[in-house]
């Protein structure tokens, strides 16, 4: 599902970052806690009234900067305006209208963007009224928020998600697998690209960051067409030099809303970086097929590797994605590459299985059977369909859901696994006390 980009914008110290964490921490969705995923804080997945949107904040921002880190923000904020599709002007009530307020109003309404103005900081009703002078911006009118204290944000929203257009799968070729390449930079995404091409389609560089923009390119290989996405590299925050590569990585997330299945490539020589699990981390939350990729296999025997080693490293790191399938390639050398379309399309066949409802309730009926729940108040299933795909969705009708600890719940994955396969894919499971599959928390 692709999901609107909303970004936060303005000039420093006027609350940006207190707004972000205020709407990344007041998500209008019950989500899963899901132990071992990591989430960089520059970006996140809030959900308002049952749609998911992404959330950018952005450093503050100067019209005329006098520095070169302040030219550096500044390019950085001019791209994530380009990349948005509403965005969220904030103020500061305190300080009224400044003239780099209003440079910075002009340049954002000139951007044909939506555009909320926040006057922030308005903790008290004469602040509030202090907010008046705001109506002289050339923007439409503004919104009083207090981003610290939470007021405001609910008319705020209304109005910024008022104009977008709610999430949806995009348009594709029919029957066309879309594979998404991802991870850290300089693990050989591009390389890998070309060698499953069999020609050089993407620019191959030593020097990371090369790929700056998502590149897609239709292959067919054994009568299997996809439509393959190389996007940029992703960092952690800290380590994002200032430039166009920090907005590289909204790029790559939209990538990821697109995909069906994701690879995500690891470098041999340079297993699991932070990096990794924060991509790791938000290909599962979007419920994407994954296959592991471990590049550059053709280093092994100078660097002493052995692939039980590196199998066990993944198995510690990434717990929440002991599920996904991986495969050792030499993008360089070709040694593996034409294993890799296959997987894939195991991995997605596997995302749209439906299971035999009576075959389904058996299955569960015996792994219960096999390990009922260990607890003094134990819930009782009463039954359980499967309404939805991509993911598999599994809804359990059971006395309490409260009841059920994240290790039964676990448990029963595993089950589920074990008898049916759903190889690379996350599966989603609910737990409510009356089946309703036209009710289901999209968490």
């Amino acid at each position: 599902m692709t999901r609107s980009i909303i970004a936060i914008v303005g000039r420093p110290n006027v609350g940006k970052s207190t707004l972000f964490n205020r709407l990344a921490g007041e998500r209008r969705a019950i989500t899963e806690d899901i132990p071992g995923t990591t989430r960089d804080r520059a970006y996140a997945t809030i959900t308002w009234l049952g749609q998911d949107y992404t959330l950018v904040d952005t450093g503050g921002l100067e019209i005329s900067p006098d520095s070169p880190i302040g030219e550096k923000v500044k390019e950085q904020v001019e791209i994530a305006i380009e990349e948005a599709d509403a965005i969220i002007m904030v103020v500061d009530v305190k300080d009224g209208v400044t003239i780099p307020d209003k440079e910075i109003a002009e340049m954002l309404r000139r951007s044909n963007k939506p555009v909320v103005l926040a006057v922030n900081k308005c903790d008290n009703d004469e602040r509030t009224r202090q907010a008046f002078e705001f109506h002289e911006m050339p923007l439409d009118q503004p919104i009083t928020i207090s981003a610290y204290h939470g007021t405001g944000i609910e008319m705020l929203m209304e109005r910024v998600t008022a104009g977008l257009t709610p999430s949806s799968t995009p348009p594709s070729e029919p029957d066309i697998m879309r594979i998404a390449i991802l991870g850290h930079p300089n693990v050989g995404k591009s390389m890998l690209l070309n060698a499953l091409l069999g020609q050089e389609r993407s620019i191959v560089s030593e020097l990371p960051g090369t790929t700056r923009d998502s590149i897609d390119t239709i292959v067919e290989r054994d009568g299997r067409r996809a439509l393959l996405i190389d996007t940029a590299g992703i960092r952690r925050r800290g380590r994002i030099h200032c430039g166009i590569e920090t907005y590289s990585v909204m790029r790559a997330l939209r990538s990821i809303d697109r995909a069906d299945v994701c690879l995500l490539v690891l470098d041999a020589s340079d297993m699991l970086t932070a990096q990794d699990a924060h991509i790791a981390g938000y290909i599962r939350d979007a419920y994407k097929g994954i296959l592991l990729v471990v590049n550059k296999w053709d280093l092994a025997d100078e660097l002493g590797l052995t692939k039980k080693d590196r199998v066990l490293e993944v198995e510690r790191n990434l717990k929440f994605l002991h599920y996904a399938p991986m495969l050792f390639v030499s993008a360089k050398t070709g040694f593996g590459v034409s294993r890799i379309l296959p997987a894939a399309a195991e991995i997605n066949q596997a995302r749209t299985k439906r299971l035999d409802p009576a075959e389904l309730r058996d299955m569960v009926k015996r792994a219960i059977e096999r390990h009922p729940p260990m607890t003094k108040r134990y819930f009782h299933l009463r039954d359980v369909i499967q309404p939805d795909v991509v993911p598999p969705t599994f809804v359990f009708a059971v006395n309490n859901p409260a009841l059920v600890h994240f290790s039964y719940r676990r448990y029963l994955e595993n089950s589920l696994r074990d008898a049916f396969g759903f190889t690379g894919t996350p599966l989603r499971l609910v737990f409510k006390k009356k089946l309703n599959p036209d009710k289901i928390d999209r968490d």
